[in-house]
């Protein structure tokens, strides 16, 4: 179901969330080829990611609701055929 929130696995170093490895969302599974940007709001880390298949997300995650967010980009990146 694409409206429920995505289960995300991250990388935690240090703190919670440092970085995105995957996620799951609508039934399926994406890993995070690379972070793109990543940025912190009053509310908590938020990443740009773009995925294997090479869709790009955004996601954030909400430290008192502790619950994670994810709008998809619909184009593809042209860094990927760089």
């Amino acid at each position: 179901m694409k409206n429920a929130p995505p289960s995300v696995e991250c990388y935690s170093g240090h703190a919670y969330a440092e970085r995105p490895v995957a996620f799951d969302w609508g039934g399926r599974r994406y890993q995070v080829e690379r972070v793109l940007k990543q940025w912190r709001s009053p509310c908590g880390p938020g990443f740009r990611v773009l995925t294997a298949g090479g869709a790009l997300f955004e996601l954030t995650y909400d430290e008192i609701q502790d619950q994670w967010s994810l709008q998809e980009d619909l184009g593809r990146l042209a860094l990927t055929e760089k």
